[in-house]
Order: C-alpha cells, then sequence, then structure tokens
C-alpha cells in the first residue's frame, strides 16, 4: 500500500501575482519628504556610485586583405663583361683585363672608387651592426614592490599552561615539517601541573600538533638529522640528550645517563658530517661542550672545557649558550658563552689547551645567537645585549660591522640562506627585524611585530621563503617572506664581499694604530720612571717644581724692564715739559 501525501494552499496566500510585460515605467508610489525629520538626519555629500553588477563587453570583427606568397628563386652568373668575351675562357678574361688597365679612365676611376671605398670599410670596422652588445645580459625584473611579510599560521602551545618556545627546526625533506622545543627557562618557577612534551608541527594543519615527542625533561633545542629527517636529537633542561627516531613513536629511543650528560640546561645540539650520520655535539652553561654517537648514549666520546686560561678547570670555565658549525670547515666550530665571549675551537688539535684558538670579546651579555654567513664562513654573526655585531676571522680586537643599541633585548639572530646580506634578529619587545646591510645599515630594512610576548627563537627555511619565530607564551608563529628577500639579487655577492673586505681592512688599520699608541704609552710611562730622578719628564723638559721656579723669574724680570721703561719714559717727559716751560717765559719777557 502507498501512502502519498498533499499539501493544498490557497492562491491568495502566495502573494501578488507578478506579471511580466514590456511597457514603460510607470510611478506607483510618490513619499513626500517629512521636513520635521530633517533634524534627525546628516546630510551626505551625493556622489556617483555604480550599481551595475555585469561587465561591459564588446566585440570587434575586422577582415583582412589576403595576402598570397610564392616561392622562387634567381640564378646568379658572373656579369659585366662585354658580348664578345666568354667569361668561362681564361685567356679572354686575362687580355680583357690588361686591355682596360692600360685605358687612362680606368686609373681616375679606380681613385674615384678608392676614397668612397675607404670610408665604407672604415665605418665598416668601426661600428658592427651585426653585433649584440646585450647577449649575456639576464632579464632582470626590476620589483619595485616594498619588503615585506605576512603570517602565515601560528602554532600554539595545546597545553594549559604555556611554556617558552626555546627551540626550532625545519625538516630537512623541504620543510614541510616544524619542530619546537617547549621549556620554562625561568631558573625554578615551572608550575607542577607542565607538561614535558614538544611537538612537531604540519605546516598546514596549525590546529593541533602532527607527532608529541615525551622527553624525561623538557627540552631546551631540537635538531633535525640532515641525513635522515626520521630522527631528532635533543637537548633536556636536566642536561640530558635525548634521541627520536618518529617512525617508532613518542618515546625517545635511548636517553644518555645523568652522571655522564652535563650539569646544567642543554642550549643547543648540533649534528655532524660525519659518514654514518649519526654522530651529534651539545654545548651547557657547564662549560662543557660533549661529543656523542646517538647509538650509545651512555657516555660522550670527546669532552671539551671552555676554560680561558687553557688548564682544563671547570669552575673557571665560560658557560656556553650557542654553537656553531660550518660542514664545509669539519675541524673548526664556534662557542657563544654567558660572559659575551665567542670561543673559536679546533677539534682536532692535540691537546686541549690547543682545541682553544681564540677569543672574540664584543658582548655586555650572554650571545644568544651565532652563525657563520652561508656564503663567506669567514665572517660570522652574533647577538647579544642590545646590539647584533658580524665579525670576521682575521679581527680579533673587534667586530667589523655592528647595529646600533636597539631599545628591547636581542634573544636570537641568523643569516638567510638565499641572500647573503640580509640576516633576521628577533626581540624581547615581540619585533623581528630584518637587515639587509647593502641597503642600511643603521636601520633594519622591515620591522614586523609579531606578537606583544617576547620572542626566544628563530629559524629560516632553507629555501629563504618561510620564517618561524618562537614566542614566551608557546606561540610558533610562521611568517612568509615577500620575493625581494627570498631571492637572490644581481651583483649581491661581489658587492658584500667588496664591503667585508674593506671593513677588514679598516678594522686592521684601527687595530694597528691603537697598538703602536699602546706601546708608545707604555714607552713613556717607563721613560718618566728613569727621568724623574734626574728631575726631567718623558719629553726630555724640566720637572714641574723647576718651570714653576723658572716662571717666576722671568716674571719678575719681565715686570722690573717693565718698571725701567715706565721710569725713563716719565723723566723723558718732564724734561721736554721743562723746556716748554723755559720757551714761554723767554717769550714772555721779550714781549
Amino acid at each position: 500500500m502507498e501512502i502519498v501525501h498533499v499539501y493544498t494552499k490557497l492562491r491568495g496566500e502566495f502573494g501578488r501575482q507578478c506579471h511580466f510585460s514590456d511597457r514603460p515605467a510607470e510611478l506607483l508610489l510618490d513619499v513626500p519628504p517629512e521636513p520635521s525629520l530633517a533634524p534627525h538626519f546628516i546630510h551626505k555629500t551625493p556622489r556617483d556610485q555604480s550599481v551595475q553588477a555585469g561587465q561591459d563587453m564588446s566585440e570587434h570583427q575586422v577582415n583582412t586583405e589576403r595576402f598570397e606568397t610564392d616561392s622562387c628563386g634567381i640564378n646568379h652568373v658572373e656579369g659585366g663583361w662585354p658580348k664578345d668575351v666568354n667569361p668561362q675562357e681564361m685567356e679572354q678574361t686575362i687580355r680583357f683585363r690588361k686591355k682596360v688597365e692600360k685605358d687612362e679612365s680606368y686609373i681616375n676611376s679606380i681613385l674615384q672608387l678608392g676614397s668612397v671605398m675607404e670610408h665604407c670599410i672604415r665605418q665598416n670596422n668601426a661600428v658592427d651592426i651585426y653585433q649584440e652588445y646585450f647577449e649575456d645580459e639576464e632579464e632582470v625584473e626590476e620589483n619595485q614592490e616594498p619588503p615585506s611579510a605576512k603570517t602565515i599560521n601560528v602554532y600554539r602551545d595545546p597545553n594549559g599552561v604555556k611554556r617558552t618556545v626555546s627551540g626550532l627546526s625545519w625538516h630537512p625533506d623541504g620543510g614541510r615539517k616544524l619542530a619546537a622545543a617547549y621549556c620554562c627557562l625561568q631558573f625554578q618557577r615551572t608550575p607542577r601541573d607542565t607538561s614535558l612534551d614538544s611537538y612537531i608541527w604540519d605546516i598546514e594543519n596549525p590546529n593541533r600538533p602532527e607527532m608529541s615527542l615525551k622527553p624525561a625533561s623538557p627540552l631546551v633545542c631540537l635538531d633535525y638529522n640532515p641525513k635522515d629527517p626520521h630522527t631528532l636529537v635533543g637537548g633536556s633542561y636536566n642536561g640530558q640528550i635525548a634521541y627520536w627516531d618518529t617512525r617508532r613513536g613518542s618515546q625517545p629511543v635511548e636517553t644518555s645517563s645523568v652522571e655522564q650528560s652535563h650539569r646544567d640546561p642543554v642550549y643547543k645540539t648540533i649534528w655532524l658530517q660525519s659518514k654514518t650520520g649519526t654522530d651529534t655535539f651539545s654545548a651547557s652553561t657547564d662549560g662543557q661542550v660533549l661529543w656523542w654517537d646517538v647509538r650509545r648514549l651512555s657516555e660522550p666520546t670527546e669532552r671539551l672545557v671552555l676554560d680561558p686560561n687553557r688548564e682544563g678547570n671547570l669552575d673557571r670555565a665560560l658557560g656556553a649558550v650557542s654553537l656553531e658549525f660550518e660542514s664545509t670547515m669539519p675541524t673548526k666550530f664556534m662557542v657563544g658563552t654567558e660572559q659575551g665571549v665567542v670561543v673559536s675551537c679546533n677539534r682536532k688539535a692535540k691537546t686541549p689547551a690547543e682545541k682553544l684558538v681564540c677569543l672574540y670579546e664584543g658582548h655586555h651579555g650572554p650571545v644568544y645567537g651565532l652563525q657563520r654567513n652561508p656564503f663567506f664562513p669567514k665572517n660570522f654573526l652574533t647577538v647579544g645585549d642590545w646590539t647584533a655585531r658580524i665579525w670576521s676571522e682575521d679581527i680579533k680586537e673587534s667586530s667589523i660591522m655592528w647595529t646600533r643599541y636597539q631599545m628591547s633585548y636581542l634573544m636570537d639572530a641568523c643569516w638567510s640562506p638565499v641572500r647573503p646580506s640580509v640576516f633576521f634578529t628577533v626581540k624581547m619587545d615581540g619585533v623581528l627585524d630584518v637587515w639587509d646591510i647593502l641597503f642600511k645599515q643603521n636601520d633594519p630594512t622591515l620591522s614586523v611585530k609579531v606578537c606583544d610576548d617576547a620572542l626566544y627563537s628563530l629559524r629560516l627555511q632553507d629555501n629563504g621563503r618561510l620564517v618561524a619565530v618562537g614566542s614566551q607564551q608557546g606561540g610558533a608563529t610562521l611568517l612568509e617572506l615577500c620575493s625581494g628577500l627570498s631571492s637572490l639579487q644581481k651583483n649581491e655577492k661581489s658587492l658584500l664581499a667588496a664591503m667585508f673586505e674593506r671593513e677588514t681592512k679598516r678594522e686592521k688599520i684601527l687595530e694597528a694604530r691603537q697598538r703602536e699608541m699602546r706601546l708608545k704609552e707604555r714607552s713613556r710611562s717607563e721613560q718618566s720612571r728613569e727621568d724623574e730622578a734626574s728631575g726631567r719628564n718623558q719629553d726630555g723638559d724640566e720637572s714641574p717644581d723647576q718651570l714653576i721656579a723658572r716662571t717666576e723669574n722671568d716674571f719678575y724680570v719681565v715686570t722690573e724692564t717693565e718698571l725701567k721703561r715706565r721710569r725713563e719714559r716719565e723723566e723723558q717727559n718732564n724734561k721736554e715739559k721743562d723746556v716748554c716751560e723755559e720757551k714761554e717765559v723767554k717769550e714772555e719777557e721779550t714781549q
């Protein structure tokens, strides 16, 4: 049995029926204005506004005349010979040439044609009309857009108690994932219910992390293995080193023992370029640099104490907060310390004392950021206190370039992997600064207010297009840079090389001058001590007491001479006055 429901409705409930027809416009309703309501409204200046929603389009047709082409050829033979001369016969042509050359008009014709041909030949040698002057020039589109950066996504800490994003690392295979380490860096201020997890985010999904990493202690730093994108190494707050394989889950594959690990938080871990791809080394504020093999984390393979006296004393060691390693220089690495000193080290040195090559002193506070320029490895960037500095390995006394002091503390910095003259810094006021030292050195090229919280970490993608920054309240912000900041500019490498060379020479000259001034000051101090007994100073002059006595004597001599001259002048004036009076008396007597 089929059930059918029928719904009925009266025609009058549908409303007024619409009747469409072609007819002229007619006035249906006219509402006159009400003057009493005018004070309740604001008079608006009339303006024209288009209300047509469709786009105006037009169609044109043009008929052109048909042009037919035809292929044809031409047969060129040697001409200019008289009819009685066959150009194929050598004897006839030679006989005709000799006859023409004996003619008197032949020489005149040659002289006239010679000047014309000479002009054409010189013009042809001077200007080559077929030369392409700009064939080697690359077609470069002039990009006049101002530098800019836009926020793509924000990855927030999913826990209730927000923690600082202390470390970031991009996935080595295309940068599709971002690993973030979360840790509360304030000493003994971590709440009890704070989560220990760190996360790996898919950059396309900011809602929840793709994977969680569960260490025994909060991670301060995290780094992807460039040879194996499934493995990561992290440094914990309690000094341990942990190793993950994302194919095995969230738990660490292996963790270093507390007895053989660092005594302070591990602020930086870096993978080494080795054949096995399992070697890494770490740095901590306990003053040690430890080398590890992640296949066996029971104890470090090598240990270095950052004692500036090169005695290996851990009590006097400099606390490490940043680390730098360049794969093109496998024996060298650099350490940034809490004391504002950058230590250049050589791993392959024979003794621990020789491993500390030199010290670069230039910051008032900890060196939070340290990185070599990827295009010019001899020059490296440091960030500490309120300024960023660019150094050269050849100059140990001071940096070759530096920014002015900022209003907020700088926490991290890195070079652009694409543009050699661009580097990035983050500050505690939530601002990301982009510096282009070829464009200007006093101020950043671009400043972006990322958030209201302090920014602690910074990392760029390998293609230089995306930059990730981590804040104090657990937010990792992903920004996309404009093409001008993420593409290599024309002659940028050569211009920056010339700038670095010029600034290095300038610092060398200033360093030599200061060294010379110190030597002169030292020699003067030694000479002054030798001349004290003889009563003379280092310039060969008299002692201060002798100078005072001689000055007093000269003063009295000058004073007596001036008084004597004045007395003689008064006597002379008196004599002249007496003579004048005698003359006047004689004149009166004669009258």
